[in-house]
């Protein structure tokens, strides 16, 4: 099934460094140029999930996040996998490595309003090797939040006015409050 919209040609309206802005009929979205996916990690050991804070521009506060990151932004990195990804992002952000990741599938946050996608993974094996905090553009701070705490600490997140990412609401569902 498909929308009186969908065999219209896509135009678009703006392109940036990361964001493309389009149209197609009635209907304006927004992706990522050049392809860039995101990856989003799910990141679980000895009954404590890995989060990450960081101020963004688009919602003008700080956001509790799971670690996340793009893929293959890099010039030569277009066809970069995934997993690749994921492992450079958690190191990046919470100063953790993983032994391994396991690719649960490809997502998409707000499909009426963005066509990006994100692959969701699930780190294993996890290791402390640094504080993280991101690159140097970023300001991360790294929470290492109790799987019996994680409901309180988000509704305690939300009671100060800060902002949640959706994902945080899969942490909240009963399979991943299990360990391996």
């Amino acid at each position: 099934m498909s929308g009186p919209d969908a065999e219209l040609p896509e135009q678009i309206v703006w392109e940036g460094k990361y964001i493309t802005a389009k149209v197609r009929g009635r209907w304006e979205y927004v992706g990522r140029a050049r392809n860039i996916r995101a990856a989003a990690i799910i990141a679980i050991e000895d009954g404590h999930v890995l989060l990450v804070e960081q101020y963004r521009i688009p919602l003008g506060k700080i956001s509790l996040e799971i670690p996340a990151g793009l893929i293959g932004d890099d010039d030569g990195s277009e066809d970069e996998a995934p997993e690749t990804a994921a492992m450079r992002e958690l190191e990046e952000e919470t100063g953790y490595t993983a032994q391994r990741m396991e690719n649960l599938g490809e997502y998409y946050s707000s499909p009426g309003m963005v066509s990006e996608s994100f692959t969701l993974l699930r780190a294993h094996g996890l290791t402390k090797v640094s504080e993280g905090g991101g690159t140097d553009s970023e300001d991360i701070t790294v929470h290492r939040v109790k799987l019996a705490h994680l409901r309180q600490f988000v509704a305690n997140w939300h009671a100060l006015g800060h902002a949640v990412d959706v994902r945080l609401a899969i942490l909240l569902a009963e399979d991943f409050l299990q360990e391996d």
